[in-house]
């Protein structure tokens, strides 16, 4: 995954909410426009009303020169003052009913006035009246907000969705609540929010955020994922958090994990390669197999594990290991002793038992410290710790020992080269040569360790003599194949395994190394996007060697890219299962949950699907 920019934690508005003013002016005009009207109509009928009645009733008052009306006129008069004093009161009444609704609507257009809201008084208001109001709650609950008064804020909102249930007030009150570490009622008011807007990308970041503080990493990893989908992976907070969550989450299973995995080997590829990194030596005399020795002795299993070794098997190597073990159990091992815990360190190491490997290499190192083998795998275990200053310490060591043993320089050009110290790394391969050329892995990281340091030329022509001088040796056509492939000579490079995959079958028919296979799976998935022929070849290499961790995690790939994400996700399982380390099992877990997550974003939201198309590694990136 490719490191992204820091940035503040996601659901925590990094500026004052943004009042909608494009939606306020809307509401402002009409409400100004609505007040005129109001105001109008009462002035008009206020005016017209008593005008017309003092009209009436002035035009209507008797003249003192006026002769007395009759009784019958009388009657008639008074008839039409009652009238007139009925047509007064109703016209006061209209005014004041006039003037209640001014002062209402004036009470909604002050900022600082705003209308009392309840479960009772708004079922009293129209749709427009709602949305009027809502929208005045909403503005100034973000005043609120900005104040830091979320308490008010919260209320303001709550008012505002009595009104109008809106996916963007509810969003606004989940982040008061977030202000407040108020985490359960974040979910509740996002998950609110995300039921009226699927696609809300800020409540599914909140959401996500409130998650992750409540330790629901995998909810958290699919708000987050799911929002990485929607927006395309632009916003780089959003993919930053899916891969804290992705290492958070896989740490947290391979913690448990660990507790109860069993110890066992890795795959015979694995086993084979690492004892290969050391130089062959004959056996130990007196352990040859020459010599007649009862299983029920230690240096009977001894003899038992090493000739089990010369399979280069994963039964094999089983056997080995359980002989070593019993070995030591057995005991009288005499001047082998110190050999023995060597080795059964070794197993102890690629099982990945390490804190027992160390103490059998120091163990070692106490009862021989002439034996710079001991120092070196010492060393090598400390590397794969992550503790490259007790490796460099063990390998000063051993040289202090032995500064003629050329597997020193050859494992501390390892050392050099994981550290990026590419210059120091070609001055050791390049000593572990001069000391033997006959060691074929010194001559293929000198040309990789070229490649890494940009001098192309010299890698190219440190493997053309490699293919000269070795040109039985599968090893040195892969390693090749792989700089040319990374080159894009797909051709070329396809050419290199090809050889590389006969010879193996020639030299190694029951006991093949498979990593060609996986490269040639590669290099034709890259050129020509033949997805058939590399599922082919990784199928192959598992049939060989079911326990190959690398043609698992390259099957997982394949298929993912395919868009199979249910299948990869079982290749992905598997090579978590596989791993043999911490951060190996970390790694693993980590694709598995992207890939377990993707699948639950489909089912959870089938409208991303369609998106989801071409962003199979979008979330490890």
């Amino acid at each position: 995954m490719a490191a992204t920019i820091p940035a503040a934690p996601t659901g925590t508005p990094s500026a004052p909410l943004p009042p909608d003013s494009s939606l306020w002016d809307r509401i402002s005009t009409w409400v100004s426009e609505h007040k005129a009207v109001v105001y109008t109509i009462a002035g008009v009928a206020v005016v017209v009303t008593t005008a017309g009645a003092v009209y009436y009733i002035r035009s209507s008052e008797p003249k003192d020169t006026a002769p007395r009306p009759s009784k019958k006129e009388r009657r008639k008069r008074k008839q039409a003052e009652r009238e007139a004093e009925a047509e007064k009161a109703a016209a006061s009444a209209k005014q004041a009913e006039a003037a209640a609704s001014a002062a209402k609507a004036a009470t909604v257009e002050t900022a600082d006035e705003l209308p009392e809201i309840d479960e009772t008084t708004v079922q009293r208001l129209s749709e427009l009246e709602r949305k009027e109001y809502a929208q005045k709650l909403k503005e100034a609950g973000n005043k609120a907000y900005n104040a830091k008064d979320f308490e008010k804020a919260i209320g303001l909102y709550s008012k505002a969705i009595l009104c109008k249930p809106d996916p963007v007030y509810y969003s606004n009150r989940a982040a008061c609540y977030n202000a407040l570490s108020q985490w359960e009622k974040v979910v509740e008011d996002t998950t609110a929010a995300i039921s009226l807007d699927p696609e809300y990308i800020k409540a599914l970041n909140r959401r996500a955020n409130a998650y992750d503080h409540l330790g629901k990493y995998s909810e958290a990893l699919l708000d987050f994922t799911a929002s990485c989908i929607i927006d395309g992976f632009r916003n780089e907070q959003s993919a930053q958090a899916v891969e804290r969550l992705l290492k958070k989450l896989a740490e947290s299973k391979a913690k448990d994990i660990l507790q109860t995995k069993p110890a066992k080997l890795p795959s015979s590829t694995f086993v084979g390669n690492y004892l290969q990194s050391f130089r062959a030596k004959p056996r130990p005399a007196g352990l040859e197999d020459s010599v007649e020795l009862s299983e029920e002795t230690g240096k009977g299993q001894l003899q038992k594990g090493l000739k089990a070794l010369e399979s280069k098997t994963g039964p094999g190597y089983e056997e080995a290991a359980e002989a070593f073990d019993k070995a030591l159990e057995l005991g009288d091992l005499g001047e082998h002793e110190a050999y023995a815990y060597n080795l059964r360190g070794t197993f102890r190491c690629l099982k990945g038992k390490h804190e027992e490997a160390l103490a059998d290499l120091s163990k070692s190192i106490e009862l021989d410290p002439e034996m710079t083998q001991s120092y070196i795998k010492r060393a090598s275990m400390n590397l794969e710790l992550g503790h490259p200053d007790k490796a460099e310490e063990d390998f000063t060591a051993a040289l202090a020992k032995n500064a003629e043993d050329p597997d020193i320089y050859y494992h501390r050009a390892q050392l050099h080269f994981i550290k990026g110290e590419f210059a120091e790394a070609q001055k050791d391969y390049q000593k572990s040569i001069d000391l033997d050329r006959d060691f074929i892995f010194s001559h293929i990281q000198l040309g990789v360790t070229q490649y890494k340091m940009g001098s192309i030329a010299s890698s190219m022509a440190t493997f053309r003599r490699c293919m000269k001088n070795f040109d039985k040796t599968p090893d040195v056509y892969n390693y090749y194949g792989e700089l040319l492939l990374d080159q894009t000579k797909y051709q070329e490079a396809i050419e290199k395994f090809d050889t590389a995959i006969e010879l193996e079958k020639e030299t190694k028919p029951t006991c093949m190394n498979v990593l060609p296979l996986i490269n040639k799976s590669l290099a034709l998935f890259q050129w020509k996007q033949d997805f058939s022929e590399a599922e082919k070849l990784c199928e192959k290499a598992l049939i060989i060697d079911p326990e190959c961790d690398i043609a698992v995690a390259t099957m997982a790939q394949l298929l993912l890219q395919q868009g199979k994400v249910t299948e990869a996700l079982k290749y992905f399982e598997r090579a978590a299962e596989l791993a043999r380390t911490e951060g190996e099992l970390v790694n693993a877990l980590s694709y598995a949950e992207a890939t377990r997550t993707q699948i639950q974003v489909q089912e959870k939201y089938p409208k991303l699907a369609s998106k989801l198309q071409g962003m199979g590694q979008g979330m490890m990136r």
